[in-house]
């Protein structure tokens, strides 16, 4: 694993204000999120025929599930990968990010092509076989950057409350693989593991984290999460994953997440 050299013990400058978005509530972020995608989805096609888009699972799924502007005129031109997916078989309904895309969304989405895992428990393997998957892919499907590293034309992230992006975790290697390393990883953490993509992979043409306030696996909610990924001066990429997007990402909260952020941001 090729790690970057090492900006890890340093904290990046805050986030920008203007790439913060804070709206009323749960609902709303939803909203907007679905709109993000519609427009990301129209300006793609316009330009190259295609729209690739990345997302991850947790509370994000629930937000595209909703009414979403004019699908019929872009799913057929989408391309989905996941921005992490747990090695298990993809009809696992408690488990497959996939399976519970399905039945809240992607069903719905008609012609849409996703990029699924084999459906082994083998990270290793896995990781290896969906990177391959993505450079299949045509240039107008999905585009590269200079640096050769692939490059969505919408990325969309969550947060969880230890800044974990993905499955990029706190001090751990992986969140320190360069932009030279490889675009999908293993992650072992966990008993099944995970597929991640790296933090430069996850950095999109635009790239929108999205956090809402309590949930049920946030109970106590995601202000003090958001504080120390947006603004915070003493966080690394090895202590809180998510400083690591502070340099592209749009960040939309409702105001409950936001409820910690400085003045300035509010």
């Amino acid at each position: 694993m090729r790690l970057a050299a090492s900006n890890s013990d340093i904290c990046p400058p805050p986030t920008k204000p203007e790439n913060v978005v804070v709206l009323k509530d749960a609902d709303e972020v939803g909203q907007r999120i679905r709109s993000i995608v519609a427009e990301e989805a129209e300006k793609a096609i316009a330009a190259k025929g295609h729209f690739a888009l990345a997302i991850p699972g947790g509370s994000i799924l629930k937000m595209l599930a909703g009414d979403i502007p004019n699908k019929s005129e872009w799913t057929s031109k989408t391309t989905l990968v996941y921005v992490n997916h747990k090695c298990v078989d993809m009809d696992d309904g408690d488990l497959a990010t996939h399976a519970k895309a399905r039945k809240l969304f992607l069903d719905d989405w008609e012609g849409v092509n996703a990029l699924v895992l084999g459906g082994s428990a083998d990270g290793e393997k896995e990781a290896k076989d969906y990177e391959a998957k993505m450079k299949a892919l045509g240039d107008e499907v999905l585009p590269k950057t200079e640096d050769g590293l692939p490059l969505f034309d919408l990325s969309l992230i969550g947060v969880g409350d230890d800044g974990h992006v993905g499955s990029l975790y706190p001090s751990r290697d992986e969140v320190l693989v360069g932009p030279d390393g490889p675009w999908v990883l293993p992650v072992a953490m966990k008993d099944p593991p995970s597929i991640t993509l790296s933090l430069p992979v996850m950095k999109g043409k635009k790239t929108v984290i999205a956090a809402c306030g309590v949930s049920d696996k946030y109970p106590q909610g995601k202000s003090e999460g958001m504080r120390r990924a947006v603004a915070a001066d003493d966080e690394t990429l090895t202590s809180f994953p998510a400083v690591g997007l502070r340099d592209v990402a749009t960040w939309v909260m409702d105001e409950m997440a936001a409820s910690k952020l400085g003045d300035q941001y509010l």
